[in-house]
């Protein structure tokens, strides 16, 4: 079994999240739940997750995924993703997730996102009723 190994680092006031491996059930989604949770704990919600290295996301993956964007947004945060393959496209495509995480090409395009206040951009409102 493959982990997921995550590094952390930082520009400015980002924090950038290098994810590498199978983001599934068990305590893959768990590092990542808890790696978030750290953040949002040290009020260092502005975070991108590369996903350059994830090679598999199960539904609790997916799922892992969407409560850190509620609990990041919560905080008045945002997680933006960049890395994704085309078949990590084509599964938030499919679940519809795009509409929820702004997608970057790269990281400098993510960086700059957080940066520019003028032009935000719209997405699904999350909520669980």
């Amino acid at each position: 079994m493959i982990n997921l190994y995550i590094d952390q680092r930082r520009n400015a006031d980002v924090t950038i999240l290098d994810l590498k491996g199978k983001l599934r059930v068990g305590g893959n989604a768990m590092a990542l739940h808890r790696s978030i949770r750290s953040l949002v704990i040290e009020k260092n919600t502005q975070i991108i997750l590369n996903l350059s290295g994830v090679t598999f996301i199960d539904s609790c993956g997916l799922g892992e995924l969407v409560a850190s964007q509620v609990s990041v947004e919560n905080k008045a945060g945002e997680i933006k993703l960049i890395g994704l393959t085309e078949q990590l496209r084509e599964l938030f495509r499919t679940t519809r997730l795009l509409a929820v995480f702004d997608t970057y090409a790269n990281e400098a395009e993510a960086l700059q996102s957080f940066a520019d206040r003028n032009s935000p951009v719209e997405k699904a409102a999350l909520s669980f009723a």
